[in-house]
C-alpha cells in the first residue's frame, strides 16, 4: 500500500518557487523585460532542455547562471515554470478549470523527477548522518527547507564545510526509517507493502519528530483504523510514548477511551508512577473514568511521592516542605479530583492526612460541603464521574464455534478473568470470534501458525474423537510465526482446561 501526498508536495514546492532570495537560476523573457528565479537542480530533473541548457553557461561571481528566451511571453513561462513544481499549470480557460482533474496525471511524474533528484549524488549541499552514524544521505537545502520546518531551523543553525555543504547527524534514527522519509520529502508518496505495524508506528514517531505534521497524521490515522489489534497487544508501550511526545492527540483519544473503561490496565500497572503527567492529567479530565474516586486519589498521591523519592516515607515526619514539594508536584492533578462526591470517612481517612497540600479555600470548602451539603461554595465543584452502562451486543444466531457453546464462552471467560463464578451467557466481557477452523482451512501446522500470526487473547479447543471430551487452552500472547525455533515467551496468564474433567490450570511456556 502506498500513501501518496501530492497536494502538499506541490504546495511546499511553490513555495520554494516564490523564494527571491534562495535561487540559482534566472530566465529571462519577453524581449527582456521580464525575469525569473529558479534552481537550477529542479529545472534539471524536470526538464531536459534545462538540462543542457544549465550545461554550457557559466555562473557569475555570485554562481547564478542567466539563461535567456526572449520569444517567450511571461504569462506563457509563469504557466510553464510552475507546473515545474505544482504539476497544475495555471489556466485561465473556463472549460480547463471545469476539467482541472485532467491535470492529476503531472503529479505522477513530478514525484518521480523529485525522487531522481534525490538520487543525484554528484548534486546536494547537504549531507544527513543517520544510524549511530554507521549510514548517511545526501539532499538538497532548498528542497528540504520547504518541506520541513525541522530542516528549515537545523539548517540555519549549521555551518557549512569548504564545499558549501551542511552535515546534519541524526544518529537515534534508523536508515531504513530516513529512507522512507526522504522519499516523502521528494516525491510525496509513502510506499508500507510488506512492512511490520511497529515499523509504521516507528515512522510516525520520526515523522513526529522531523514536523512532518500531514504524514504524521496520516499514519497515526491508519494505526487506528487498521491496526487496533496491534495497538491492543503492545499497549502499554503506545501509551507511553504517545504521551511523551504530546503531539498524537488522536492516539491519545484512542488510548484512553480505551483506559477510562480499564483503568486497572495503566494504574496497576508495575510501572504506573512512570507515567508522563500529560498522560496522567488527560485521564483525570475524563468523567468516564471507571474509578471510584477515593481510589483515584490514591493512585495520585502515589504516584506524587515517587516523583520525589527524597520525601520522608513516614508521614508524620513531613514537613511543611514536603507538603509543598508534593503539591507543587500535583498541581496540574488536584484540581481534577471530585473532592465533593467523597464519603465523609473517605475525607477523613484518605484527604484530611494531604489537607496541606490543598489550597485553603478548597480545604474550607470540603469541610462545610460535608455539614451542610445545600450551602453554596466558593470552590469549583466538578460532576461526578459516570458510571458506564455496558451494553452487550445482539448475540448472533449462528454459533461462533461448532465445538464450544455460549455456556462454555461463559465458563472460559471467567477463567481467563480469574473469577470465582462463571460468567452468565447474556454478561459474557469478551466477543468470541472464529480465526481458523480445522475443517475450513486444515490441520496443517503451517495453517494454523499462518492465520494465527499477530493474533493475541485466543482460545484454542478441540474435540477428542469419538468421545464428548473438549480439550484447549488460552494463550494471552501475540501468535508470532517470525519467531526462531527454540524461542519462547513466557506468561502467568495462559492456562489449559478440559470442558468435562476436572479443570487444571498451570502456567507454561508458549513457543
Amino acid at each position: 500500500m502506498a500513501l501518496k501526498f501530492f497536494d502538499k508536495l506541490s504546495q511546499n514546492f511553490i513555495e520554494l518557487l516564490s523564494d527571491k532570495d534562495d535561487y540559482n537560476v534566472i530566465i529571462v523573457v519577453e524581449n527582456k523585460d521580464k525575469s525569473f528565479t529558479a534552481h537550477s537542480n529542479v529545472l534539471r530533473y524536470r526538464s531536459s532542455y534545462f538540462c543542457k541548457e544549465l550545461e554550457n553557461i557559466q555562473p557569475n561571481e555570485n554562481n547564478v547562471k542567466t539563461i535567456i528566451k526572449s520569444s517567450v511571453s511571461a504569462q506563457i513561462f509563469d504557466s510553464i515554470v510552475s507546473q515545474f513544481v505544482n504539476a497544475l499549470p495555471f489556466c485561465s480557460d473556463p472549460q480547463y478549470q471545469k476539467e482541472k482533474k485532467m491535470a492529476l496525471k503531472f503529479f505522477d511524474k513530478l514525484s518521480q523527477n523529485f525522487i531522481e533528484l534525490l538520487s543525484d549524488k554528484d548534486d546536494y549541499n547537504v549531507i544527513i548522518v543517520v544510524e549511530n552514524k554507521d549510514k548517511s544521505f545526501t539532499a538538497h537545502s532548498n528542497v528540504l527547507r520547504y518541506r520541513s520546518s525541522y530542516f528549515c531551523k537545523e539548517l540555519e543553525n549549521i555551518q557549512p564545510n569548504e564545499n558549501n555543504v551542511k552535515t546534519i547527524i541524526k544518529s537515534s534514527v534508523s536508515a531504513q526509517i530516513f529512507d522512507v522519509i526522504l522519499k516523502y520529502i521528494y516525491g510525496g508518496i509513502v510506499n508500507l507493502e510488506n512492512v511490520e505495524t511497529r515499523f509504521i508506528f516507528d515512522l510516525m514517531l520520526a515523522a513526529n519528530e522531523f514536523e512532518l505534521k500531514e504524514l504524521t497524521n496520516k499514519l497515526e490515522t491508519h494505526l487506528i483504523e487498521t491496526q487496533a489489534s496491534w495497538l491492543k497487544t503492545y499497549f502499554s508501550l503506545i501509551y507511553r510514548t504517545i504521551f511523551n511526545e504530546n503531539n498524537f492527540e488522536n492516539l491519545e483519544n484512542y488510548c484512553n477511551d480505551i483506559v477510562a473503561k480499564h483503568p486497572n490496565i495503566i494504574f496497576d500497572s508495575s510501572d504506573f508512577t512512570s507515567l508522563p503527567e500529560s498522560a496522567l492529567v488527560s485521564l483525570l479530565k475524563r468523567d468516564d473514568l471507571q474509578m471510584e474516586e477515593v481510589k483515584i486519589w490514591d493512585y495520585i498521591i502515589k504516584w506524587g511521592i515517587s516523583q520525589n523519592p527524597t520525601l520522608p516515607t513516614n508521614l508524620e515526619e513531613w514537613s511543611k516542605e514536603n507538603f509543598l514539594t508534593l503539591k507543587t508536584t500535583l498541581q496540574q492533578c488536584l484540581p481534577l479530583i471530585r473532592y465533593f462526591h467523597l464519603s465523609n470517612a473517605e475525607i477523613f481517612d484518605k484527604i484530611t492526612p494531604y489537607k496541606k497540600i490543598l489550597d485553603k479555600q478548597l480545604w474550607k470548602d470540603i469541610i462545610q460541603h460535608l455539614a451542610a451539603l445545600d450551602r453554596p461554595v466558593k470552590s469549583i465543584i466538578l460532576p461526578a464521574r459516570s458510571a458506564l452502562v455496558t451494553e452487550l451486543p445482539p448475540r448472533k444466531e449462528e454459533p461462533f464455534s461448532t465445538i464450544i457453546s455460549e455456556e462454555h464462552a461463559a465458563e472460559i471467560s471467567s477463567w481467563i478473568d480469574r473469577k470465582t463464578t462463571i460468567y452468565s451467557t447474556t454478561n459474557i466481557p469478551y466477543k468470541f470470534e472464529l480465526i481458523l477452523s480445522g475443517t475450513r482451512d486444515g490441520f496443517a501446522p503451517q495453517t494454523f501458525w499462518n492465520i494465527c500470526h499477530g493474533h493475541a487473547k485466543t482460545v484454542v479447543v478441540a474435540k477428542v474423537k469419538g468421545t464428548d471430551e473438549i480439550l484447549g487452552g488460552y494463550n494471552p500472547l501475540v501468535w508470532n510465526n517470525s519467531l526462531l525455533t527454540n524461542q519462547w515467551m513466557e506468561t502467568k496468564d495462559s492456562f489449559i482446561f478440559s470442558l468435562k474433567m476436572a479443570i487444571f490450570k498451570i502456567p507454561f511456556l508458549a513457543e
